[in-house]
């Protein structure tokens, strides 16, 4: 049997390989192996204490991430006013960076524009300038824009969480939070190898969207279920408000399914995201129901002040007809596959895959199966972020 300090080298190879790997592939290397999993969790823990990789819930998946050490010390400013707070975020991010902690939001906001850290911890209500204008301020300014900011705060989430976003924030998280979730958010951000951390696209990616279509097929009678999460007139909102609006959309909704597949309650809930105007969910259907309905009725309470955002006043009474003809209208519609027309999509696609190749499908072969076809919209990735492209069939008919 392998010892501890090979366990650990071997692990190392794997995720330096990928980049990146769930708990689940990381088991069956080590089933393969004959490495026990109480084995493989002490050294995963050992790993993760000596800061070689960092792990998170990914799309509800545990995911290892490889890190690699900066060319420099990363510099954080911590911006919160409640002093106990402002220590608990600082003593949460762990040690090895430089880290600056402030109570104002005007204070933060001049020393952000002449010691440009790398990223910024920031609370929503300060003095001075609140946390929104400090977050807006940092993305409108070519110099500062590359500065990653993690918003933490107690403000009514849905509609802050969306103006955060809106304003550039990389991600939101709800207080009281979690100090193990912000020093891993933070040392992803800041140290992972390879491509920077993006919430969006880095979702379990077609490889792990075809493990829980071949799931679905296996578990059709252990009350597994999956299907798709669209964000309906996604492509009619960013062709009238352009491209950048589009994105924040998919954003707000990505993190508030992530929030939502966190936690015992609903573990071994999934969601992976197709790289256009839809998200997979799959899991236990009880779950998956119940997020369904959980974060259909939270996007519906945020979608008046996604309007007004755009120059819309549909919170006041007797506006929502007044725009009923040049709003476009956003909503989220779910459609459960079913195990036949998923029987039946697959066939069809596997009569052009050679067998070694069958359970794992590219994105254009997932969409087939899970009826997603014919994209409005898509997703691209390059080195100056996400870009989101509206088909051409959505502008004509514009």
């Amino acid at each position: 049997m392998k010892g501890i300090e090979d366990v650990e080298s071997d692990i190392m190879s794997l995720i330096n390989d990928k980049q990146e790997l769930t708990y689940n592939e990381l088991k069956d290397y080590a089933g393969s192996m004959e490495i026990d999993n109480d084995t493989l969790k002490r050294a995963l823990a050992e790993l993760v204490k000596a800061t070689a990789i960092a792990s998170r819930s990914s799309g509800g998946i545990p995911t290892y991430y490889m890190l690699q050490e900066p060319q420099h010390i990363k510099r954080i400013f911590v911006i919160e006013d409640d002093q106990n707070i402002n220590k608990l975020m600082a003593v949460s991010l762990g040690k090895g960076y430089d880290i600056t902690q402030i109570y104002d939001g005007k204070e933060a906001i001049e020393k952000i524009k002449y010691q440009k850290p790398d990223l910024v911890v920031l609370d929503l209500m300060l003095p001075g300038a609140d946390g929104l204008e400090v977050c807006q301020t940092i993305k409108k300014d070519t110099n500062l824009r590359d500065i990653t900011v993690i918003i933490v705060s107690a403000m009514e989430a849905s509609t802050n969480r969306f103006k955060g976003i809106k304003y550039g924030a990389d991600y939101y998280i709800k207080k009281p939070f979690d100090p193990d979730e912000l020093r891993s958010l933070v040392t992803i951000f800041l140290k992972k190898k390879g491509k920077k951390f993006d919430p969006l696209i880095d979702l379990p990616n077609e490889d792990r969207i075809s493990d829980s279509v071949e799931k679905s097929l296996k578990e059709a009678d252990s009350g597994y279920e999956i299907g798709r999460l669209r964000v309906e007139g996604l492509a009619s909102f960013a062709s009238k408000f352009g491209n950048d609006a589009g994105i924040t959309i998919l954003r707000l909704v990505s993190q508030l399914l992530q929030d939502k597949v966190r936690g015992k309650e609903v573990e071994g809930t999934f969601v992976g995201f197709l790289n256009g105007d839809d998200f997979v969910l799959a899991g236990n259907q009880k779950n998956v129901d119940r997020i369904i309905e959980s974060i259909k009725s939270e996007f519906q309470a945020v979608l008046p002040f996604i309007y007004q955002s755009e120059g819309y006043k549909p919170i006041e009474k007797g506006i929502d007809d007044l725009y009923a003809v040049q709003n476009p209208t956003l909503s989220l519609g779910y459609t459960e596959i079913k195990r036949e027309t998923l029987m039946a999509r697959r066939a069809e696609v596997i009569k052009e895959k050679r067998k070694e190749e069958i359970g794992s499908y590219t994105y254009d072969e997932l969409r087939r199966m899970l009826g997603s076809e014919n994209l409005d919209i898509t997703i691209t990735r390059d080195t100056n972020g996400v870009k989101l492209s509206v088909g051409k069939r959505v502008q004509k008919e514009d």
